[in-house]
């Protein structure tokens, strides 16, 4: 683990020549984290608090109970799902706030960077189709990924210890050559379980909280601290 200090400057040692296949998540990874965030804690309680004509700490409250009932879960991640909990339309809801889509610092920057080194990059994500969806129609950035997956394709979040083996034979990479990068230490935790090799943690998913570097895994504050050449100072 890194100071905050320390983060803010120093680029990560990655060997990028023994780096074949880049594996990358989307939400707090790639994007600002302040979107979903957002969505969550802020939009979704007004709207449930409208709609049932309850107070909003009311909503906050029943919220937060059905959050930890399906955490760590797909459900968690299923607009569907939430839509039906809920009696909303949480992909419409999602519209109203997509101005708060954004990519993180330097996210081009890399993904440029790699995909002139010419490894394949493949975005692995937990987000739901209609997230996707709109996250793909506010950033741009599909195109440098020769395939998206998304754990409900696969029947298994990433935090699941048994998504990774089914991530391999879908994708067909080499855990010994592949690097993951993403914000989530239940998710590098089942990826290094499996055997992924090389794995990163992104300390500062959202940019209106503070850093939280992790005490497994080499924290970075953003993917420029990964790129190729020394990092982003």
């Amino acid at each position: 683990m890194r100071s905050d200090d320390t983060l803010s400057s120093m680029p990560s040692d990655l060997p990028w020549s023994a780096i074949h296949t880049v594996l990358l998540d989307m939400d707090g990874t790639l994007l600002d984290l302040h979107f979903d965030n957002t969505f969550f804690r802020e939009t979704v309680p007004h709207a449930l608090a409208q709609h049932r004509q309850i107070t909003l700490t009311e909503a906050q409250r029943v919220l937060q109970e059905q959050y930890r009932s399906v955490e760590g879960t797909l459900d968690w991640y299923d607009l569907d799902y939430w839509s039906r909990e809920l009696a909303l339309d949480i992909p419409v809801l999602k519209e109203s706030v997509a101005h708060l889509i954004r990519l993180h610092p330097h996210t081009l920057d890399f993904l440029q960077a790699v995909q002139r080194m010419g490894k394949p990059m493949h975005l692995v994500t937990n987000a739901h189709a209609h997230s996707l969806a709109l996250k793909w129609r506010h950033t741009a950035i599909a195109p440098y990924f020769v395939s998206i997956t998304s754990s409900h394709a696969l029947g298994r979040p990433k935090e699941d210890p048994d998504f990774w083996p089914l991530l391999e034979n879908h994708l067909g990479f080499d855990p010994s050559t592949t690097l993951l990068v993403d914000d989530s230490e239940a998710v590098l935790l089942a990826a290094r379980q499996f055997g992924l090799a090389f794995l990163r943690h992104i300390a500062a998913p959202s940019s209106t909280q503070p850093p939280n570097p992790s005490r497994q895994f080499d924290s970075v504050l953003d993917l420029g601290a990964l790129l190729p050449g020394g990092g982003h100072r």
